[in-house]
């Protein structure tokens, strides 16, 4: 082989990138020091953009295509080489190649969480994640903002940058939609859709980049979830009404039996574990009977008999009652203690009602003289 063929074997004749990953964006073509030849072709495939970039000026862009590089292809290449009346001989030049396709796999998520201030809970921290996806449509801005002088580009390389951009779009939309911590997740498809927004506002110009999509799923702390399970918030005090959720005193008894059930489940307490478990059994026990009897507006004693007749009774000088007559049996009258009912005239000794006879009994008559 001559000096001549082993020059025309360094030189470059077809460009062109075969890319089997969905995850490269950018590619340099690897020209080392040889120099591309003139009349050499260009392979551009779908999905991909290709771009000449001469001493580190951007030159000429190319579409999916066939193209054979000569002076009528590259007017720019022609203007900053100084080629007036076109190039016989071969140029250097760096080529990069641009995947315009969707790269639908950016996980995303926040490194710290958001606190946001909430009508029913206060201040709450609440954090995010999803995926994103994006692609190139500014291959110039993609190329000075990204690019760089890498010669290749991995769709990792951009995630922690767009994590940081998502994460800083996410604080901005809560605090300026105003959206509660009970709203979020129920809300999360709208407010992905207006997260999307926010990022595409930050990427465009930035990084050439277009968000095409954003999957978002929002956790909240585990007492915040709990409570919307029971169906409780804490109270606002200043505004009169309790949360949307339910009233703080349930919460607090809600928390106080997981609380207490917890040291009575507790295997290392041995007996004394058992033994608190079964009193706090029954303590909870009786504290929810009287907090279902009161929510329910039961009394603490049954009602009077249909028909039954009813007394008022003077105590300390004030009206009591009124009370069955079962109940004044445990009373201690006496027949001079004032009562009064209906189907009196007016306030009369007990021992003179006929019906209050039975409380203090008859006085047996004298006993017969003896002969």
């Amino acid at each position: 082989m001559g000096i001549m063929d082993r020059v025309r074997g360094e030189l470059v004749d077809i460009i062109e990138w075969l890319d089997d990953s969905r995850s490269t964006m950018a590619w340099r073509f690897p020209r080392y020091n040889n120099e591309i030849k003139n009349g050499a072709q260009l392979i551009v495939r779908e999905g991909q953009e290709a771009l000449f970039v001469y001493r580190g000026q951007l030159a000429d862009r190319y579409g999916p295509g066939n193209y054979q590089l000569v002076s009528e292809n590259m007017p720019i290449m022609s203007t900053l080489q100084g080629w007036p009346h076109g190039f016989k001989s071969p140029f250097r030049s760096e080529v990069y190649f641009i995947n315009s396709r969707p790269i639908t796999d950016l996980r995303w998520g926040t490194p710290n969480p958001i606190t946001i201030r909430d009508n029913d809970f206060g201040m709450v921290q609440v954090r995010a994640n999803g995926l994103c996806v994006v692609r190139v449509v500014d291959a110039p801005t993609f190329l000075r903002q990204v690019i760089g002088t890498d010669s290749n580009v991995d769709s990792d390389e951009i995630a922690e940058l767009l994590r940081r951009t998502i994460s800083t779009a996410f604080s901005e939309m809560l605090i300026e939609t105003g959206v509660g911590a009970i709203d979020l997740q129920a809300r999360q498809r709208e407010l992905a859709a207006k997260l999307q927004e926010y990022v595409q506002s930050k990427i465009a110009q930035q990084y050439g980049l277009a968000c095409e999509a954003v999957e978002m799923n929002i956790s909240l702390p585990d007492e915040i979830t709990q409570a919307m399970t029971r169906g409780v918030a804490r109270g606002v005090e200043e505004k009169g009404y309790y949360g949307n959720v339910g009233d703080m005193n349930r919460f607090q008894q809600g928390r106080a039996a997981d609380s207490m059930l917890g040291a009575a489940t507790n295997e290392g307490g041995g007996g004394a574990g058992q033994f608190m478990g079964a009193g706090m059994g029954m303590a909870m026990g009786q504290q929810f009977a009287q907090n279902l009897q009161s929510q329910q507006g039961a009394p603490a004693t049954p009602p009077p008999l249909p028909n039954a007749q009813l007394f008022h009774v003077e105590q300390n000088g004030q009206s009591a009652g009124p009370f069955p007559l079962e109940q004044l049996r445990g009373m201690n009258l006496t027949p001079q203690t004032l009562v009064w009912s209906p189907a009196l005239t007016g306030w009369t000794p007990a021992g003179q009602v006929p019906a209050l006879a039975a409380l203090f009994g008859q006085t047996p008559p004298p006993l017969p003289p003896r002969a």
